[in-house]
């Protein structure tokens, strides 16, 4: 079956296609067999690592009812369509209430490891996350959850590796600051066995965390890092960085991360989508009241978004461009919750609200993710180099056509798609933040991020994660060289 993509906000389940039979195979190697030693060894110096789904990737469960919200594809899952679905999948939405104090029952249930699901009477399954978590699995890593479940087999041997599952609708600072939690919570842990196996106090383990974060779960990664559990200003401005959340974490891999944003964001905002062609369509005012997808959108600077007179080859004039953060272009466009003709949808997410006062609260709430999505974006794009001994490297794809501009006409309508280089839901442009998109030429890449490491791949968003290249070089830094040393150090470990 050909892999299939998982974009940054639609999953497309697609009819499986034969490789040409004239197409010349390429040996792949035994990952697990080539890192089976290394593997074996679990001393202190191994650090744990932690696995980062992105949009999607965590399953979704109802807290009151027991109804999968998102992840499964059997018929068992809440149905879009219907106005309980609807309303279980949004986020609640209510005037001069901030968005975190915004809350349902609705709380994550695991990495989506597959997808499975029947289609016209046969079974399907579609890997998502098991790729990656498969390959820590064959370098001898271990995960609780997948065990249990039976996903993967890992076997006996084993070291820590933990899945970090989330609520993907939410807004992403408040993911970073779980995920800062989270890493003190499992280094206690870590800790904990390690002076069982080893000897000692806890505390005398100084455990360090190597992360593999996947699409978006590589920006809330970067803001963890940058400022540890620390909230937005409530200014408006962006926070200092601090890189308190660098002090437990040794290397950081980032694969297929929409550093820029991506067009794909705004056109769900805008028009809605289907994640498959058997299930029902999920509305734009429902992902809309998700704050993540806004934060999923491109840089009003790079001027992805334009409007359809900026036709002409190579014109990226400031006149053409769209402010995608300004609420009154959402207003005059009629885009998302915005839009005037949204009655029937408000109606089902906003049952107990009256009629007349709809609108308004659609509004309040559009303006809050807004300005949320700005200030992430901003706190996210200080240039600022990483602190001594942290490394972040980033896997992106270069093969794949990938949309790029969003050309909007007069009605505020996805007239086109431009496409360029990417992996089919991130642009190359994108996962690099590179600043010269929209601004001036250089010779030499512009980012604000402070790259380590950078490798392309000739795959798509999710292969990404299943590409042997991938696989075999990640299994090489995190097995075969766990942890840098001081050259005295190396120098007693040659002798």
């Amino acid at each position: 079956m050909k892999r299939v993509p998982l974009p940054v906000v639609v999953l497309s389940l697609l009819t499986p296609m034969l490789l040409p039979g004239c197409a010349k195979r390429i040996p792949i190697p035994d990952l697990g067999d080539r890192y089976n030693r290394t593997a074996q060894y679990h001393g202190p110096d191994r650090n744990p690592v932690i696995v980062i789904p992105g949009i999607l990737g965590s399953k979704l469960r109802d807290a009151d009812t027991n109804v999968q919200v998102w992840g499964a594809f059997d018929g068992n899952a809440a149905d879009p369509g219907q106005a309980e679905g609807a309303r279980l999948i949004a986020l609640p939405m209510e005037s001069g209430k901030p968005l975190r104090e915004l809350r349902d029952s609705v709380h994550p249930d695991g990495a989506l490891d597959s997808v499975r699901l029947s289609l016209f009477g046969l079974p399907i399954e579609v890997d998502a996350y098991a790729q990656i978590l498969g390959t820590l699995g064959a370098g001898g890593y271990y995960d609780d959850q997948l065990a249990e479940s039976g996903a993967i087999d890992y076997g006996t041997d084993h070291y820590s590796c933990f899945q970090f599952d989330y609520d993907w609708r939410r807004d992403n600072v408040e993911n970073a600051q779980l995920l800062y939690r989270f890493i003190e919570e499992k280094r206690s842990l870590v800790q904990t066995n390690l002076a069982e196996d080893y000897g000692g106090e806890p505390g005398d383990y100084d455990v360090k965390f190597d992360i593999v974060a996947h699409s978006m779960g590589g920006l809330l990664t970067r803001y963890m890092m940058r400022f540890g559990e620390a909230d937005l200003p409530d200014d408006g401005t962006p926070p200092a960085v601090t890189w308190a959340g660098t002090s437990h974490i040794d290397r950081v891999v980032l694969v297929a991360t929409p550093s820029a944003g991506s067009v794909d964001a705004l056109v769900q905002l805008v028009n809605g989508t289907k994640f498959s062609p058997i299930h029902s369509r999920y509305e734009a005012e429902a992902l809309g009241t998700m704050p993540s997808i806004y934060q999923l959108l491109t840089r009003d600077r790079h001027q992805r978004v334009q409007h359809v007179s900026s036709l002409h080859p190579g014109e990226t004039s400031d006149d053409h461009a769209i402010e995608v953060f300004d609420i009154e272009t959402w207003k005059k466009l009629g885009w998302g919750l915005a839009n005037p003709r949204s009655e029937r949808d408000l109606a089902r997410l906003l049952p107990d609200v009256p009629e007349a006062e709809r609108p308004a609260v659609a509004l309040d709430h559009l303006e809050k993710c807004l300005e949320r999505a700005r200030q992430f974006h901003a706190a996210l794009d200080q240039p600022a180099a990483l602190p001594d001994g942290v490394s972040l490297m980033l896997y992106a794809g270069d093969g794949v056509p990938t949309h790029d501009v969003a050309l909007i006409d007069r009605r505020g309508r996805v007239a086109r798609l431009t496409r360029t280089n990417g992996d089919g839901t991130v642009t190359r442009e994108s996962a690099l933040m590179d600043e010269r998109v929209g601004g001036e030429w250089s010779p030499h890449l512009v980012s604000p991020i402070d790259w380590t490491d950078v490798n392309f791949l000739f795959t798509d968003h999710i292969g990404l994660t299943a590409d042997p290249v991938f696989a075999d070089n990640v299994l090489h830094l995190l097995l075969e060289s766990p942890k840098r040393i001081a050259p005295a150090e190396a120098a007693d470990v040659m002798n």
